[in-house]
């Protein structure tokens, strides 16, 4: 049978007769690294450019139209020693990157802005401002306007487009004092100029937006780069399927080139990447990463497969099907959709601390204009220190507190091997305080292992493992695994669903089945571990068994041990049968766990503790997880998790140990104690500084600098987040 790739899906026309392609590439550590992959993909007759992204792990390519298949340069890399894939760039992510890249440059030229006003503004703060001539002070004014106000129209605008957004909708946002302060600063300060007056306040107000722009950016691209990173990883392992083309021809091709009707190839080894009916061929199936049954069910004509099942033995042909709402995904969907709606209420800190700010701040400018004016002040005097309160008060230490907390957070976290799939994920965690675990690819690895290695004569173990790499069955690839084996066994035959077998120095050798190597006796005498699949051994009359399954994390009865010790509650959910889950419970030392539990019946339990007041963090795995992962307080997936499990949870931890999850939650606390103190500097320094900005006493530009200072100190406090995680042992 003819096997091809096919990755055009992913190709698209990025001029005339030229073609390009994004590749996320894995192992790019350094600039060395570009320089090396830039030079040999470059190398290759008619590619036109190689660019590499450090940042985000991404090559793009551009060719000449019709000369050359991406295939090409995932070899050529693969050659150099780096795994890629190619990377199929969402619209959501491409409007998120042009929205970063657009306060990128509002923060650019805000800065530019504020430094050459700033200098603009040394001669009048230098000398005494009365005994300058009026011509040279207007021209510093004049000056400081022609700069800052071009500036403060472009830098302002996602600042007066919120505002005007929130206006529209007859409410407020903390945009809308920002917005009326800088107006007013700018407006006053060109009347000011007009009228010859010895102060102007370009430099406050287009000083207000550059800080308050660096906290708009720091928590956009604190977002950006961890989705990117998160992004890169699943197209790493993003899954295709051995689709007919012909009778005798097949083609790999990514999933999202598979439509319903189409059939296609599942060999033994390969996890289904479609949902579909068997229509030739007999296996047996692993399902669970859909329902966290470890046992393997028989799959043959008529039986339906879920994407994600492990084909075990047999080939199957699958006819790809339609998505209905009888079918497993679609039941699944519907309750994520559900609990995804549920917990769209939950409102962020800043947020909730933004609605009593706005409209405070305007009363409070307001109170002043007018109490000057009735004590008998002038309406500019008065006027001058409504804006003073409103730029003393401008929310850049709040716009701070928060961002500034998240983006050193999540790089603590992502040292640690966390990454962030949501805003606010990390409030939320710092709240759980019960934490219910998956079990199948969850406390367990997701791969297989001899658990009885150390009890097979070292000779024999080799032997087997040789004889292993001769096979596709994933039982077989822990064995060669495990055994360290590296070369196989020339002659090798493998007889579907029994096993494999050779002739070594005259003597046959077997590895599968028990019945299949005549060691069923070996078998009945022993004590069988509830999850492990038995695979037999023989050389001759010389006969062994192995126990092969999902070992627990190499971390799991630590990270178990060091969760109580900080007071969270802990119990297993899983869809495996008793005795399995009885089994991790008991060697973890978890008292509360539940077994052959389906979706539905996971989100009951959720919402159970919700009622009695619990925050939850589900850390599950499967498709059948996604709907408690969304309906949870706070969620966390692995990353070989399924990927509707990794896009619904909040976060995604990288690795064999679990420690990521007890690291995770140590710098969540840490960063919600770090936000709530950046809001009480934020507030306390409005308590001093709002009276002596009514008093008068201050100017705009006095007031610029105080709130400066707060934001100067909100960002210093922000660092503490970087040293959160204590000692899991």
């Amino acid at each position: 049978m003819h096997v091809t790739r096919d990755f055009s899906h992913y190709v698209r026309i990025a001029g005339e007769g030229i073609k390009h392609i994004d590749l996320a590439v894995e192992g790019v550590h350094c600039a060395g690294c570009m320089a090396k992959i830039e030079r040999g993909l470059s190398a290759i007759p008619d590619v036109t450019l190689a660019r590499v992204n450090l940042t985000d792990r991404r090559v793009a390519l551009e060719w000449k139209q019709g000369t050359l298949d991406p295939i090409s340069f995932i070899d050529r890399l693969a050659e150099l020693g780096y795994k890629a894939y190619p990377y199929e760039t969402e619209s959501a992510e491409a409007t998120e990157v042009a929205e970063s890249r657009f306060l990128l440059r509002c923060l650019g030229v805000a800065a530019f802005a504020t430094m050459n006003v700033m200098m603009l503004s040394i001669p009048v703060w230098s000398g005494n401002v009365s005994d300058m001539l009026p011509e040279q002070r207007d021209f510093f004014h004049w000056l400081s306007a022609l700069i800052a106000l071009p500036a403060a129209a472009y830098a302002g605008q996602p600042f007066f487009r919120s505002a005007w957004r929130a206006l529209s909708a007859k409410t407020t946002n903390m945009d809308v004092p920002i917005s009326i302060g800088v107006c007013l600063a700018l407006g006053m300060s060109v009347v000011e100029t007009i009228h010859h007056a010895e102060h102007a306040y370009f430099d406050a107000a287009i000083m207000l937006l550059t800080f308050l722009l660096v906290g708009r950016v720091l928590d956009q691209n604190m977002r950006r780069r961890t989705r990117a990173v998160a992004g890169n990883l699943a197209a790493l392992k993003a899954e295709t399927a051995a689709k007919f083309v012909g009778p005798d021809e097949i083609s790999q091709v990514p999933v999202a080139a598979i439509h319903p009707g189409d059939i296609v190839l599942l060999r033994p080894g390969e996890r289904c990447a479609v949902d579909g009916t068997v229509i030739e061929g007999r296996s047996e199936i692993d399902q669970s990463l859909i329902t966290g049954e470890t046992l393997y069910v028989t799959a043959e004509r008529g039986t339906a497969v879920y994407a994600g099942s492990m084909n075990i033995s047999g080939t199957l042909r699958v006819r790809v099907s339609a998505a209905s709402e009888a079918t497993l995904l679609a039941e699944i969907t519907r309750l994520l959709d559900n609990a995804l709606q549920a917990r769209s209420r939950y409102m962020r800190l800043a947020d909730r601390a933004s609605r009593l700010y706005a409209p405070v701040v305007h009363a409070t400018a307001l109170i002043t204009i007018l109490g000057w004016v009735i004590a008998g002040a002038g309406w500019h005097d008065a006027v001058v220190t409504g804006v003073a309160v409103l730029i003393i008060t401008c929310p850049c230490a709040l716009g701070l507190a928060i961002p500034t907390v998240q983006t050193v957070a999540s790089g603590a976290m992502f040292k640690a091997g966390v990454l962030l799939n949501s805003g606010d994920a990390i409030e939320r965690l710092a709240e759980a305080d019960h934490v219910i675990f998956d079990k199948t690819g969850t406390l367990t690895l997701p791969d297989l292992e001899v658990m009885n290695a150390a009890d097979i004569p070292p000779n024999v173990f080799e032997l087997a493992g040789r004889l292993a790499l001769s096979s596709h069955h994933p039982v077989a690839a822990a064995v060669a695994q495990a055994a360290g084996a590296r070369s196989p066994i020339v002659g090798a035959v493998e007889e579907a669903g029994q096993g494999v077998r050779a002739v070594v120095d005259g003597v046959e050798i077997r590895l599968g089945r028990p019945s299949f190597c005549g060691a069923e006796a070996l078998v009945g005498g022993a004590t069988l571990d509830p999850e492990a699949s038995i695979v037999a051994f023989s050389k001759g009359t010389e006969k062994v068994i192995l126990s092969v399954r999902q070992g627990l994390r190499p971390d799991a009865q630590a990270v178990i041990a060091a969760l109580k010790a900080r007071n969270v509650g802990i119990e297993i959910l899983s869809g495996d049968r008793e005795p399995a889950v009885i089994a991790a419970a008991h060697a973890l030392g978890i008292a509360e766990w539940r077994a052959g539990v389906t979706p539905a019946d996971k989100i009951a339990r959720i919402e159970e503790l919700k009622q009695r007041g619990a925050k939850v963090l589900m850390v599950g795995d499967g498709m059948n997880d996604a709907p408690s992962l969304a309906a949870a307080h706070v969620s966390m997936s692995p990353i070989s998790a399924a990927h509707l499990s990794q896009a619904t949870a909040d976060l995604v931890f990288l690795g064999r140990p679990l420690a990521p999850v007890v690291a995770a939650i140590d710098s969540a606390r840490k960063a919600l104690h770090l936000m709530r103190q950046n809001l009480w500097l934020a507030i306390g320094y409005n308590v001093l500084a709002v009276p002596v900005a009514i008093s008068g006493i201050v100017t705009p530009l006095i007031a610029a600098a105080a709130m400066s200072g707060s934001s100067i100190l909100v960002m210093l406090n922000s660092l503490r987040a970087r040293n959160a995680s204590r000692e899991i042992v």
